[in-house]
């Protein structure tokens, strides 16, 4: 950094502004905070009042580069592609000088994390009101030197759309707010007991029956009421595309889940000859664990999910494959002519082990395209398939198991990262499911808590889960989300928290919430509407 700080003493000179340019976004309130920040010795500013011209990204496909105003002698905003080892992979370094702004990055995932770097620092009054419009310029930029990587790999969050279909419009919404976090991996959970929510052609009853049911739960769990509303939906396989491409754009990777063995009855109600009984069945219409499952021990289900799962691999390319594998229970495995015969060809001692062998046989064939799975830590039980991944969701005993096998394992446990949790007195919450997890709870979330050292390199990140059973508008899906999703992304990315602590980071809050309401993102205002000298909790 010191062979620069003569350059932007220049610059802090040259770099004069009017009085009606914006003055420049403070860099304390970047959200996640970046790991290195150097002003350099005067400060300075430089002024943003004509056009862009990107150059270096001719061949990349950034959907952050369409909302800038551009021209071919507009001011220049460089990637120079780092081929060392001073940047890594998903790192970048962004230097911002009187005449130019220079990114230094060795992928695609450096540049997208610069790019939002950048549009955090345009003040909010230049942002785009509404897709399709342009960065209104004639603000400043602070010169500064930033060198940042994220300390996590995988950052994920994700969305239940079986318990509340949400629109595609929505989806898109939420892929920005993930962009603008830099989180990197959306889970999107397409399958459920109260609706199969993915088109796949090979088998039309799954959206034309399993889509819809008849009625749904409302109110607290133990209540047990339900309406009489026909509720549902379904993407078809190009909206998937699309979502998959809207993603891909912003430097996010979707991955789809296709729940099995449990979780299954709007499948089963579409084709019930899937089940250990028969059937017949309906699409749930309450929340909780159902009896009724997938039958292990009937070739025609593993066809059927082959089947389901080479559409999948179609619409979807990511490398890895959520396939559930909660909450299965064994009841009617334990009665099933079917299943037993299953265990006693396969001599497996226990229903435990029957469902390892389903798990297991799924994997094979998804390893077989080039694909790996991924499931909720009860996949653990009876036997880990051998090349799974583990999403650590009863706390993260199940993640430091599977780490300590060296299996790959992603943090989603729910206390602190259940979303669907209330977030701050119930009694000024609308209706949760229960527990409780603070913004300050997520914030201080560290994955690999607990985790002895030498499976660190195991713990490829976390991830938030979004369960909407008591959330029926995606208005209510933001208000759960933020502002927990942000100290998530904070946590993730800096792997930890920010020098000040929650304070700091509240105070930085304070101005990124100015972002989600451009964006047109509820959120929970609590923390904010304290008297300004309260202090995070």
């Amino acid at each position: 950094m010191k062979k620069l700080l003569p350059f932007f003493a220049i610059c802090s000179v040259l770099a004069c502004q009017s009085p009606e340019v914006t003055q420049a976004v403070s860099l304390s309130t970047l959200v996640p905070q970046p790991v290195r920040i150097d002003i350099p010795v005067d400060g300075g500013t430089t002024t943003l009042d004509e056009p862009v011209r990107f150059t270096g990204m001719a061949s990349a496909d950034f959907a952050e580069l369409e909302e800038w105003p551009q021209s071919d002698d507009g001011f220049p905003i460089v990637w120079k592609k780092e081929e060392g080892d001073a940047v890594t992979l998903q790192g970048y370094w962004l230097d911002i000088y009187a005449d130019s702004i220079v990114i230094l990055a060795s992928s695609d995932a450096g540049v997208h994390a610069a790019l939002t770097t950048l549009k955090q620092l345009v003040p909010t009054a230049h942002w785009p009101s509404q897709k399709g419009e342009k960065i209104r310029l004639g603000f400043a930029l602070s010169l500064v030197h930033l060198e940042d990587e994220p300390a996590y790999a995988y950052r994920g969050m994700h969305l239940d759309v079986c318990r509340h279909f949400m629109p595609i419009e929505f989806i898109e919404k939420y892929i920005d707010n993930l962009a603008l976090h830099k989180f990197n991996r959306f889970h999107w959970h397409l399958t459920e007991d109260q609706g199969w929510r993915i088109e796949i052609k090979k088998y039309p009853r799954l959206t034309e029956v399993g889509a819809w049911r008849s009625a749904s739960q409302t109110g607290a769990y133990n209540d047990q009421r339900f309406d009489s509303t026909r509720h549902g939906g379904f993407y078809t396989q190009d909206e998937a595309r699309h979502i998959v491409e809207y993603a891909r754009r912003r430097g996010i990777t979707v991955i789809p889940e296709i729940e099995m063995p449990g979780h299954s009855l709007a499948a089963l109600a579409a084709y019930p000859e899937l089940s250990c009984t028969g059937g017949s069945f309906e699409v749930a219409h309450g929340w909780g664990v159902f009896d009724d499952v997938y039958c292990a021990g009937n070739p025609a289900v593993y066809t059927f999910l082959e089947g389901v799962l080479d559409e999948v691999m179609d619409i979807f390319p990511s490398s890895l494959i959520h396939i559930g594998g909660d909450e299965c229970p064994k009841t009617r495995w334990e009665s099933c002519a079917k299943c037993q015969l299953e265990m006693a060809r396969h001599k497996l001692r226990d229903e435990h082990e029957l469902q390892s062998h389903f798990i297991t046989r799924m994997e094979r064939y998804l390893n077989s395209h080039g694909r790996n799975i991924i499931g909720w830590d009860e996949i653990l039980e009876g036997g880990l398939a051998p090349n799974a991944e583990v999403m650590s969701r009863r706390g993260t005993a199940g993640g430091i198991q599977a780490a300590s096998m060296k299996h790959e394992v992603v943090m989603t446990p729910g206390k602190p990262l259940y979303f669907d949790h209330y977030q701050y007195n119930p009694e000024n919450e609308p209706v949760a499911i229960g527990g409780f997890n603070s913004l300050w709870d997520v914030y201080g979330f560290n994955p690999v808590a607990g985790v002895p050292e030498e499976y660190h390199a195991y713990i490829l990140g976390a991830q938030a889960n979004v369960w909407t059973e008591y959330m029926e508008t995606s208005d209510h899906v933001e208000h759960m989300v933020q502002p927990r999703a942000s100290a998530l992304a904070e946590a993730l990315w800096l792997g930890g928290k920010r020098e000040g602590g929650d304070a700091a980071f509240l105070e930085a809050l304070r101005s990124h919430i100015l972002r989600l309401e451009v964006m047109g993102w509820n959120y929970a205002r609590y923390e904010f509407e304290k008297e300004a000298g309260d202090e995070a909790q």
